[in-house]
């Protein structure tokens, strides 16, 4: 039987794989497990997705039913969930969002006392009571507190600008002087995120800040920056900043138009933190898909990248582990674990541009700083993943392209999670060199499955 829980979440279309009652149920479980003695305090946040209404007030109908008291945030980034669990002093925290997917999917995530996102066991706690080993609900089984055991809902309208707050308390510098494009995804962001950059002194050029439930993350965002390389470059700002729908994520662009994602944000701040001895055990982490040129840029200055599965939780793991402060994906989900305790998408701006204002450089410049190895994916569409995975010629194909390779690359073979396809990347200094061992492990994934 599959997990409930996905990567980040349970995820889904909206009243269709994520219904009202598999939220509420999701409710009432972490409402009683979150009510130890007394009361629990559960927070409840959500994105600007027309189903987020709907699926708060199931989720927050299920805690009360269940006797915790919820704190209903409203429209807030992720990354504020989590940095209020903590201040707020609650019990759990959930958020109602499909991050950078389009309106009609969503899903609902859950954050500890102490801000982290739940692990696999404590997810897996939270499923078992809806269905168990044999494919039956025992969350009717939980109590149904009467009179005034029942949960209070207590609305909080300036969660955001809590969380604002808190983003520029952790900024000393002034914005004076800069232009900055912002593009808010129409998302979680577009309160918070112009009022920080504003309150810094910053000129804020605004793109996609009225949501209507419909337009998150449409053709907009970090997922489609090409509105944003356009604002740039029309506007001559110097940043231009863009943010998914719930604002954990951000990727940048520089003042000639060019894409700054989350390997260059952490080469760019990593250095910084290394020259002035601030980046415990000069090291960082980065996901397997994280390109070379980062871990070559900081074997240059004396670091080391720690690499893990793909994911944002297995970047924290090793962070915790290995007592890192800076870690995180391509995709620009960023941790900074001394300000907060999951990928935010505000707090690394911030980081980023506290570095431009220090050094008076333009982001371009300090984009070079790191050489980015060529890229290539080919996505190879088979009948039978396994099948082809185990077949000896695929293999050999993959260690002969290693051996090309050497340290001077990589190739990574693997199968879709969710389609029918294999996936190849490989990686090199040379882009010539990348083409062909690439097309040379898809030919002969495509060999056996055409055998096959």
């Amino acid at each position: 039987m599959s997990r409930l829980f996905g990567t980040d979440g349970v995820r889904g279309i909206a009243n269709q794989e994520l219904t009202i009652e598999l939220v509420m149920r999701l409710g009432r479980v972490a409402g009683f497990l979150a009510t130890k003695e007394g009361r629990g305090k559960v927070l409840v946040g959500r994105d600007t997705r027309l189903s987020g209404e709907m699926l708060a007030a199931a989720l927050i109908a299920g805690i009360t039913s269940s006797g915790a008291d919820v704190y209903d945030l409203g429209v807030i980034p992720t990354p504020g969930v989590a940095y209020l669990c903590r201040s707020l002093e609650a019990d759990l925290g959930a958020v109602i969002s499909a991050s950078h997917n389009p309106f009609d999917d969503n899903g609902v995530k859950f954050f500890g006392s102490d801000g982290y996102k739940l692990t696999d066991v404590e997810e897996d706690r939270i499923a078992s009571y809806i269905v168990d080993s044999k494919g039956s609900s025992i969350e009717d089984t939980l109590p149904h507190p009467v009179a005034e055991k029942i949960g209070r809902v207590r609305k909080i309208d300036d969660a955001w600008q809590m969380y604002a707050d808190f983003v520029k308390s952790t900024a000393n510098f002034s914005l004076e002087g800069y232009k900055i494009a912002l593009d808010c995804a129409n998302g979680a962001a577009y309160l918070a995120a112009p009022n920080v950059l504003e309150s810094l002194g910053a000129e804020v050029i605004l793109l996609n800040a009225d949501p209507n439930g419909k337009n998150i993350n449409q053709s907009c965002g970090s997922t489609h920056p090409d509105q944003l390389k356009e604002a740039v470059i029309r506007s001559g700002a110097q940043v231009g900043i863009a943010h998914d729908g719930d604002a954990d994520r951000v990727i940048f662009v520089d003042e000639k138009g060019e894409i700054v994602d989350g390997d260059h944000l952490m080469a760019i701040v990593a250095l910084d933190l290394m020259e002035r001895n601030e980046l415990p055990n000069k090291g960082i982490a980065a996901t397997i898909y994280s390109n070379l040129g980062l871990k070559d840029v900081l074997s240059k200055h004396g670091g080391t990248v720690h690499i893990t599965d793909n994911g944002d939780r297995y970047v924290l793991q090793e962070m915790l582990k290995s007592g890192l402060i800076l870690g995180g994906e391509q995709s620009g989900h960023i941790i900074f674990l001394n300000y907060n305790s999951t990928g935010d998408g505000l707090i690394s701006a911030i980081r980023l541009l506290e570095v431009i204002v220090r050094k008076r450089k333009p982001l371009s410049e300090l984009t070079a700083q790191m050489f980015t190895f060529p890229q290539l994916l080919v996505n190879v569409r088979v009948k039978d993943k396994i099948l082809v995975m185990e077949s000896e010629l695929v293999k050999q194909a993959i260690k002969k392209a290693t051996e090309e390779l050497g340290k001077e690359g990589r190739i990574f073979v693997r199968p879709s999670g969710t389609e029918s396809l294999i996936r190849v990347m490989g990686e090199a200094r040379d882009s010539g060199m990348v083409r062909k061992i690439v097309n040379e492990v898809a030919a002969a994934i495509a060999s056996v499955d055409k055998d096959n």
